[in-house]
């Protein structure tokens, strides 16, 4: 293999391992022995583990299919045909109308559940923008506005799901709340630093840490605008969230079924096969991208001085400061900040993608996934005239990397657990094939 084919094989290798049909069966329970199995799902892999759920019981013969109901909100372009469930397409990052009204069908489902009822809550990532549901005295366009700042502020994730939370009829447990007393099952594909369930799509079903305090501070430390509407509910009893201990939770079980660090174990294996050490950097790496990109090619440098051939892993969830009007997502911006400090590249092939298939772009499912990087990338940049630097100004990552052909497009991948980053650090032969 070719140091990308090698990249291209563990990046493929660490999205097998969280894909619904492997992790999700072993948890799904026995259906309820009179009442209905209500199937509620969000987020980008909600249509795919709602897919597998419909060919456990129905296809399984487990359950009647008048007794299966449910709905699903995922992403635009991340549907699937399902039976019993229905499907929603909605927007993300921001959330849009079709995301309201699926999201109040869900709480409608949720509001009725009944004591032999059980609940199966499906929840991965982006479910918190499929998921819209603002708090009374908010409008759809008060939350697309404020999601608009927070993403372009350059704020963690944890950040971003502590306002979503307090500002939401669904999120911070909410939706648990609605559930009680019916029990229900939650399972969780993680795509956050450290898969804290409060913060899987802001934690619908889970006690919420933080309180709206929490949240105002968010918004002040990010120097985000905060509207009179926003503060009204967040000093009000509207802002706060269900906490530990709270009956509501009594019957509400949470598992988390899927991590990154299982994805990069699994990626890992693969690179070893191929006679590399591994070098895992985190899970949960987090931090401005183009800054850790820079960093790692630092690092890669000073590995390639040493006589091992190595291949440096890593994952978690980079942010974008935005100050320019160009395309990309943290992915590609982590990539361009790479080859701004790789030298002349040589030695060195480094892949970053979402596992989802989808790095910030227009909301499209043909947007890239992320993008490839190595000494051929920088010698096509150079003979285009293209500056790295130039680009990082823009946040114009995307429009680099078409000139370069080095864009990775995958589509949908029906999973979610957050950014692959791979590093083939290998001088044995410094042109870029394996020997």
């Amino acid at each position: 293999m070719t140091p990308r084919e090698l990249c291209r094989a563990m990046f493929d290798a660490a999205v097998a391992r969280a894909q619904p049909a492997i992790c999700l069966p072993p948890h799904l329970p026995a259906p309820p022995e009179r009442g209905r199995l209500i199937v509620l799902a969000c987020g980008k892999s909600g249509a795919h583990m709602a897919e597998i759920c419909e060919q456990h019981y129905l296809g399984g013969g487990l359950i009647d299919a008048e007794r299966l109901v449910g709905i699903c909100v995922t992403r635009r372009g991340y549907g699937r045909p399902l039976q019993q469930i229905r499907c929603v397409e909605a927007g993300h990052p921001v959330p849009d109308a079709a995301g309201l009204n699926g999201t109040a069908e869900v709480l409608e489902l949720a509001g009725a559940a009944g004591a032999q009822d059980l609940a199966l809550i499906l929840i991965s990532g982006g479910g918190s923008a499929n998921w819209a549901a603002p708090a009374e005295g908010l409008s759809i366009d008060d939350k697309q506005a404020l999601t608009k700042a927070l993403l372009a502020s350059g704020a963690p994730i944890s950040d971003i799901n502590a306002v979503r939370k307090h500002l939401s009829r669904i999120k911070g447990g909410r939706l648990a709340a609605r559930l009680h007393p019916a029990p229900s099952l939650s399972l969780a594909i993680s795509d956050v630093p450290g898969d804290d369930p409060s913060l899987i799509a802001s934690g619908p079903t889970v006690p919420d840490p933080t309180n709206a305090a929490d949240a105002l501070a968010v918004l002040e430390k990010w120097d985000i605008a905060i509207p009179s509407t926003v503060r009204t509910v967040l000093t009000g009893p509207a802002g706060e969230t269900p906490k530990p201990g709270d009956p509501v939770f009594d019957r509400a079980e949470m598992r988390v079924i899927a991590r990154p660090a299982d994805s990069l174990i699994e990626a890992a294996a693969i690179g070893r096969a191929a006679g590399f050490n591994v070098e895992m950097l985190g899970d949960a790496v987090e931090g401005e991208a183009r800054e850790i990109g820079a960093a790692h090619a630092r690092l890669a440098l000073e590995r390639l001085q040493e006589d091992r051939p190595t291949i440096l892993l890593s994952g978690g969830e980079l942010t974008v400061t935005v100050t320019g009007k160009g395309r990309g997502g943290p992915n590609q911006e982590y990539v361009l900040g790479f080859v701004s400090s790789a030298a002349d590249g040589r030695g060195l092939t480094v892949l970053a993608a979402d596992t989802d298939g989808t790095d910030g772009g227009g909301g499209n499912p043909t947007d890239p996934a992320g993008a490839f990087a190595d000494a051929t990338s920088l010698t096509k940049a150079q003979g285009k005239g293209l500056i790295a630097a130039n680009f990082l100004k823009t946040n114009d990552a995307t429009r680099f990397f078409e000139r370069t052909g080095d864009l990775l497009v995958t589509g949908p991948t029906g999973t979610n657990v957050n950014d692959f980053r791979c590093v083939v650090v290998d001088n044995r032969n410094i042109d870029g094939q394996y020997n």
